[in-house]
């Protein structure tokens, strides 16, 4: 029996989680599978399409693995359409000439922008906003452009317009409808949107549509006429007006199409032909609709692979919710947002001073029907999966503020178990209680993979560890010690355990969980010598000898180059000492030089040529700030929009020694381009034309994780007062060893809570962290040269106390590629035989 051969035409969010489907199902180890791809890269998350504007990359954007279609033996052919498809042979044929025969075809064309027949749409200057290859354009063309408008009000039109915004133009939104996003949000919404939409500086015209596109003598677009009878002079325009079912194909192949577009298709999204299936934005549902939005695309292509592969499944209609963040403002609709049912009533909160709007849809039975959220969505995790239902406090506790109302005691355990947490997958509360942790719910059932608005629900309902103590010794947490400390003025690991220790604990040396935690917790609120008295006998290794162990007992120095700024001078030095030590040295990733196979007893030596250049340390030993990278920004570089090597120099100074529950990393991008990689940092800055853009919680490493945007167009002072105000909160409440990535994603609330403590002062905090870091940057002394200085304090680096003369002779080298590497002596067994 011959294997048979399913092809899909289209490779995008719904075409790559089909293929996926058909992963899951082992289908992909029984028949050929063939993909044709009109664009030139692989699928990608158009969701965060605009987050390229952001600094992250067509790569970074990509949804599947690199090796996803080899692991699958799927064929995957890039840059080359359908071009035509018989139907009584069963054969497709590319752009490329490529001629294959299906057995199923699976169309998901998607959709494509829907531009207004307006004189001149085609002129120079015009795009539209559905790829990265048009973001590609509208950058380049923003370049000499000065203002821009955006052709539609809705949701991908307010992105394009964040966009413009974000390159540096005078940007102008024009929406027909007479509100903002009108399939969203109702009239009070849509106010409170304008509001504060307006309030950041966009110009926006509702209730009037774009009639010609005027251009100069070049062709070149220099304005808009609009129906309203006024003219709006700008260089670029971004059409954003809808979009439209992709069914050419399945017209040219005979088809049924409904009388507004879609491909006709039944509850198995399977055409008027059994052999061919439509998913996606291209179909029309058997409820008669076309979904427009991701997660019906997911159950589509979850529908039609279940059909294949022999299960049962219908797909008759979807949850049209959604929650997004457009130019930094919260929209969320969700069930009957407009109250069409008969007989609802509305219960309504609005605040135009803060742009908060709220209204819940209740029918005459009390159950929830829909809602719309501007400004504060906080509670779209909780209130969406509640549609339907009668939730288990009034309407009006639901929408009033904290402190307005009677206190609400809302929470995710009030769901129902068949309750859906996230509609992207379609994944409910019982699934995600059946999961201990965050990654097995996103391994096992992709919850929290998709658009990420239900994370912190999910967070709410896995288990909580009972047991919150640092360790055996104490019964209090990290963050809690650090209160202590602080409050109470401790110097002393010992008073500290012996006051505040469990009670077997009390009277011991403790143990080498906490004596490193708490000497940290010392480090960052006292700032003397790490290494001065009991302090000294917290440190770990590295830290114990200001330099990094390595594999053979031999130690690497990282001198510090702020800003990865430096003289040929100063490259000589470090040239010289590596040769005069017979060092190995390697350019590290944070544009530093690391010197490796130093002896401990030669240390000193190495650093006191190092600082009589002018080096310091670089604390690549300590959990501190390591560097902050930089590319060379405006003063070099043609897209160059601020200068981020003196930005990078300044952040590394005024943070260099900062002790922390783990490693810091930071970096500074000149321009969106993103050369430093600052969203993979613990905090990142990103230039913009207006200032800085600042990330926060990003990290490298085995668990990559992006950075979040905390605030935007910041200046120099307001960027450093935040970053001071974020490491500070992070040092105080963060767990032992935990990333700022974990401790983000761990901290209650997430992002939206950091940015009201940080940015909006919530908590009442930030004149006091501010007053830390202030004390941190006054008592900052490089550890190298205090240790230099102290003969006392030089004695401690020798490899033999009883013999400080004699070297470590079991720390070897072998020279290799013209420099050394360590010689290991491994373990081995006589007698053992071949194998």
């Amino acid at each position: 029996m011959s294997t048979p051969t399913i092809v899909v035409v289209g490779h995008g969010m719904v075409g790559q989680r089909f293929l996926e489907a058909l992963a899951e199902r082992g289908t992909t180890g029984r028949a050929r599978i063939v993909v044709l791809c009109e664009e030139p890269r692989p699928a990608y998350d158009r969701v965060r399409l605009t987050s390229y504007f952001d600094g992250r990359t067509p790569d970074e954007l990509a949804l599947a693995d690199a090796d996803f279609m080899q692991r699958h033996g799927i064929e995957l052919y890039l840059d080359d359409p359908a071009e035509s498809v018989d139907r009584a042979a069963r054969t497709v044929t590319s752009r490329a000439g490529r001629t294959f025969t299906y057995d199923t075809l699976v169309l998901a064309t998607g959709s494509y922008p829907f531009v207004p027949p307006v004189p001149n749409k085609d002129a120079e200057g015009c795009f539209v906003y559905r790829t990265i290859e048009d973001l590609l354009a509208i950058e380049e063309y923003a370049k000499t452009a000065t203002t821009g408008a955006v052709v539609g009000g809705g949701l991908l039109g307010l992105e394009a317009a964040g966009a413009l915004k974000g390159l540096g133009l005078t940007t102008h939104i024009v929406e027909f409808a007479p509100r903002l996003m009108p399939v969203q949000v109702d009239e009070g919404g849509g106010a409170a949107l304008l509001r504060t939409i307006e309030g950041m500086g966009l110009t926006v015209h509702t209730g009037t549509g774009t009639q010609e596109i005027t251009v100069d003598d070049s062709g070149a677009v220099n304005g808009m006429a609009l129906s309203d009878g006024s003219v709006l002079a700008t260089d670029l325009v971004v059409f954003s007006a809808g979009v439209r079912p992709r069914d050419q194909l399945a017209r040219d192949m005979g088809l049924e199409v409904g009388a507004r577009g879609g491909i006709v298709v039944d509850g198995q999204c399977r055409t008027s032909d059994p052999a061919v299936f439509a998913i996606g934005e291209c179909a029309l549902a058997a409820d008669g609709r076309v979904y427009g939005l991701v997660a019906p695309g997911y159950e589509m292509a979850e529908t039609a692979a279940a059909a294949l592969a022999g299960e049962a499944g219908e797909f008759t209609g979807a949850d049209m919710s959604t929650k997004l963040k457009l130019l930094g403002v919260d929209v969320a609709s969700f069930g009957d947002a407009h109250g069409a049912a008969e007989g609802c009533l509305d219960v309504v909160y609005s605040d135009s001073r803060s742009g908060v709007y709220k209204k819940l849809v209740v029918g005459a039975g009390g159950e929830l029907l829909g809602g719309v959220l501007v400004g504060d969505a906080e509670q779209y995790g909780l209130l969406r999966p509640l549609t339907g239902s009668v939730p288990p406090v009034s309407p009006e506790q639901l929408v009033l503020p904290a402190g307005a109302g009677a206190p609400v005691a809302l929470g995710p355990s009030a769901l129902p178990d068949d309750a859906v947490i996230c509609s992207c997958h379609n994944v409910t509360k019982g699934e995600i209680c059946a999961c201990s942790s965050l990654s097995e719910v996103k391994k096992c059932t992709k919850a929290g993979t998709g658009c990420g608005s239900c994370v912190k629900v999910i967070g709410q309902l896995l288990p909580q560890s009972g047991e919150k103590g640092l360790c055996g010794c104490f019964g209090h947490t990290r963050s809690e010690l650090y209160e202590i400390v602080r409050t109470l003025r401790f110097t002393s690991y010992a008073q500290l355990l012996d006051s505040h220790g469990r009670e077997e604990a009390r009277g011991t040396d403790g143990c080498e969980i906490c004596k490193p935690a708490v000497g940290s917790i010392l480090a960052s609120l006292d700032g003397g010598y790490i290494l001065d008295g009991e302090q000294a006998a917290l440190q770990d290794t590295n830290d114990h000898f200001l330099a990094n162990l390595q594999r053979n007992g031999s130690y690497s120095i990282v001198p510090r180059i702020p800003g990865g700024e430096i003289t040929p001078e100063k490259l000589i030095v470090i040239g010289e000492v590596a040769r005069d030590y017979g060092l190995y040295t390697k350019i590290t990733g944070g544009q530093r030089i690391d010197l490796f196979g130093a002896r401990v007893d030669q240390l000193p030596g190495i650093w006191a040529r190092l600082v009589d250049a002018g080096f310091e340390s670089g604390h690549a030993y300590g959990k501190a700030l390591r560097t902050v990278k930089s590319c060379v920004g405006q003063t070099w570089c043609r897209y160059g929009v601020q200068d981020s090597v003196r930005m990078a120099i300044d952040l590394e100074l005024r943070y260099r020694g900062l002790r922390s529950p783990h490693k810091l990393k930071s970096a500074v991008s000149g321009c969106a381009r993103e050369c430093a990689e600052a969203q993979s940092k613990d905090f990142g800055i990103i230039a913009t034309a207006s200032g800085w853009n600042l990330y926060v919680g990003g990290n490298g490493g085995a668990t990559p994780r992006h950075a979040d945007l905390l605030a935007q167009d910041l200046s120099d002072a307001e960027l450093v007062r935040l970053i001071d105000r974020f490491l500070m909160f992070y040092i105080r409440t963060a767990d032992r060893l935990e990333r700022t990535s974990t401790w983000l994603e761990r901290l209650e609330g997430g992002l939206e809570h950091l940015r009201d403590v940080v940015v909006h002062d919530s908590l009442g905090l930030c004149d006091e962290l501010e007053a830390l870091m202030e004390q941190h940057v006054a008592g900052y002394r490089d550890e190298w040269a205090e240790t230099l200085r102290d003969p006392d304090r030089l004695r401690r680096f020798v490899s033999f106390v009883n013999a400080p003369e004699t070297p470590d002779p079991s720390v070897r080298f072998v020279p290799e590629r013209g420099q050394i590497k360590p010689d290991l002596t491994f373990l081995t067994l006589e007698g053992a035989g071949s194998r």
